[in-house]
């Protein structure tokens, strides 16, 4: 789980510091914004107070029909937990009250134009994947065709150069060597870098490139959904199963199952394209479609 500080959601989202300018180092502990609304009126006892405080027009323009000593107890029930900050929607104005508690306490007050549902969604986005479980893996990360592939092997087995060849038939890198996953939801894994390795493949006998700069733009993607696990092992006689339809196995990662499958290799084998076919094959699968089962239906018309 990385740590973020108030700072890094006022680069993100250009929000403006209305007050505690001095405080912008502080942690955000929980990803979830919180839109206070029964601490308002005085209850406390499921307050979030480790969350950013979003205060949208609903919360001001209650504030607004307070009377001043009112407001002071309501706004001052508040500032004393010191959540990391507030940050108020739609570019509202007539803050010198919100202005006045958060200097005295010491908590960032920041505004943004944006509609306050927009600013939640995004910034729970943004600090969700931020903040999710992680864990690195050695391996390649990439997108073939809009499906998110770990390929996985021993070192010196083909993982790199598997990619290249998918990234020259038009698929996507994502990462290579170290592939950090998070866990963004019960059943979402999302594959990306570690910032260090962003855009680089590393070849054998070729070294370090670029694939942003050697094949466009097109070749590397930030981030993708892992839905397929792919193990590159050497070729083993007479230990391939040749069933019509393989039963489906699967590797955990922080507790989400996702589908294996193990590619043997041998000289002239066209590895690549076995990746591609899985990769189709996992998405007509999810559509309902089973190519067994089709052949199985063909064979009864013949009877």
């Amino acid at each position: 789980m990385s740590s973020i500080i108030v700072k890094d959601l006022v680069d993100k989202f250009g929000l403006e510091v209305l007050a505690g300018h001095s405080q912008l180092n502080r942690p955000i502990p929980k990803p979830e914004v919180h839109r206070p609304g029964l601490e308002f009126v005085g209850y406390f006892e499921f307050f979030s107070q480790d969350h950013i405080q979003l205060l949208g027009q609903k919360e001001i323009n209650y504030l607004h029909t307070l009377s001043e000593a009112e407001r002071n107890v309501r706004i001052g029930n508040i500032v004393k937990y010191h959540p990391p900050c507030f940050v108020v929607t739609w570019d509202q104005e007539g803050l010198k009250y919100l202005i006045k508690y958060c200097e005295e306490e010491n908590i960032p007050l920041l505004r943004t134009p944006l509609r306050t549902k927009k600013f939640q969604e995004l910034a729970n986005a943004y600090l969700g994947k931020l903040m999710a479980p992680q864990m690195t893996i050695h391996g390649v990360c990439v997108n073939v065709s809009g499906i998110g592939i770990l390929l996985r092997g021993k070192s010196g087995v083909g993982k790199s150069e598997t990619a290249h060849t998918l990234i020259r038939r038009g698929h996507r890198l994502v990462a290579d060597d170290v592939v950090v996953l998070k866990k963004i939801g019960p059943e979402t894994l999302l594959g990306t870098h570690d910032g260090k390795t962003k855009e680089f493949l590393a070849l054998r006998s070729i070294g370090l490139i670029n694939v942003s700069r050697l094949y466009g733009r097109s070749a590397f993607q930030d981030e993708t959904r892992v839905v397929l696990d792919i193990e590159l092992t050497k070729w083993q006689d007479n230990a391939l199963n040749n069933e019509l339809e393989l039963k489906t196995q699967f590797t955990e990662y922080m507790d989400i199952a996702i589908p294996h499958i193990e590619i043997q290799l041998q000289p002239g084998r066209d590895v690549a394209g076995l990746v591609e076919a899985a990769a189709n094959n996992w998405y007509l699968r999810q559509q309902g479609y089973s190519a067994m089962n089709d052949f199985l239906k063909r064979l009864e018309m013949d009877e």
